[in-house]
């Protein structure tokens, strides 16, 4: 039976990391701001077991957590491999993030704990051949670095040992006021283009120009632009660095967003309610953004995205580097 725990790393500038085995979560990431303290700049409930919590979980807000083994939607109740179909596991007709118990309703194992020079932890899971529906024994792990120049790496490896989608990601949300809403955060994504969605947020397999759209966000400004009504839309990069950057006025922390990811699925939930977050911290509309660097969602049912295909030659990879800087 496995059992909750938890551990935290630090390095020598004071930022601080909590990740609870549940889910592979972070629960708590602290770091410098202008004023000399340390900002909450993720949103974390009252306590690790509020994770485990039944009305929590069937929210499906997913906080800080490992998502797998697809991350976002898979259509069409299933995908095909070599003509064989693989039925999912279905929630108003439609696979997300996994499943019912995806990754981020299963216990994790803490592998290592290293508290040096950056300083970095890593978890394993093993998802069983036809967990949620999906084929082939899953190994993976997720390891959490923090350098000393206040970046936290996230690198998720998976292998197989049959042919499988993967599609891993984190789901933190962030906001680096550490309380209140992100719509007077300013917010500049490197990308021209995005995926269409339909009347149930499932990708239709078109690619949009985003020049003069509302996912034109090109330019650093703050969220709360005349046409912002909220973010769930998936961003196709145009690099690898500065994929994003996020800014707080108020704490000076600026956020900028690295990946190896071809996408960026930018979500902003209007609220957070029926929730106790840690600290008693209070939230207002528009409380956080998550930005899950991922594949496409529903590649595996269109053949114009990029494949998530792993075979049990290859190993999947996903870094991701989130580095907090300082501004004056």
């Amino acid at each position: 039976m496995s059992s909750l725990k938890t551990a935290i790393i630090s390095n020598k500038n004071g930022m601080e990391l909590h990740i609870s085995n549940f889910g592979a979560t972070i629960i708590s990431l602290k770091v410098p701001n202008k004023q000399g303290f340390l900002t909450e700049v993720v949103v974390g409930l009252s306590s690790p077991l509020d994770y485990l919590k039944e009305q929590y979980l069937n929210q499906n807000r997913c906080l800080g957590s490992s998502i797998g083994r697809y991350a976002g939607r898979i259509s069409g109740g299933g995908y095909k491999i070599d003509g064989k179909f693989f039925a999912l596991s279905q929630h108003k007709a439609e696979h997300l993030h996994g499943g019912f118990k995806g990754f981020d309703k299963q216990y994790w194992d803490f592998e290592s704990v290293e508290r040096t020079e950056n300083p970095m932890m890593t978890l394993s899971y093993v998802s069983k051949h036809l967990e949620e529906g999906h084929p082939g024994n899953l190994q993976v792990s997720v390891s959490y670095q923090l350098l000393e120049t206040n970046e936290l790496t996230i690198t998720y490896s998976a292998k197989t040992d049959n042919p499988t989608h993967v599609n891993l990601t984190n789901h933190s949300y962030f906001n680096l006021h550490g309380n209140g809403t992100i719509l007077n955060h300013k917010l500049q994504i490197n990308s021209e283009r995005y995926l269409e969605i339909d009347v149930n947020m499932m990708p239709s397999g078109e690619i949009l120009n985003s020049k003069n759209s509302k996912a034109d966000r090109t330019v650093l400004e703050n969220i709360a632009r005349d046409d912002f009504n909220g973010f769930d839309d998936t961003f196709i990069l145009t690099t690898e660095k500065e994929c994003a950057r996020l800014i707080s006025e108020e704490t000076g922390i600026e956020m900028i967003v690295d990946t190896n990811q071809n996408t960026l699925v930018v979500f902003t939930p209007k609220n957070f309610d029926g929730v106790t977050f840690k600290d008693g911290v209070v939230y207002d509309d528009f409380p956080a953004i998550c930005f899950e660097a991922q594949n496409y969602p529903d590649a595996p049912n269109h053949i114009n995205f990029p494949s998530t295909l792993l075979m049990p030659d290859e190993i999947y990879e996903n870094r991701t580097c989130f580095k907090f800087n300082v501004l004056s």
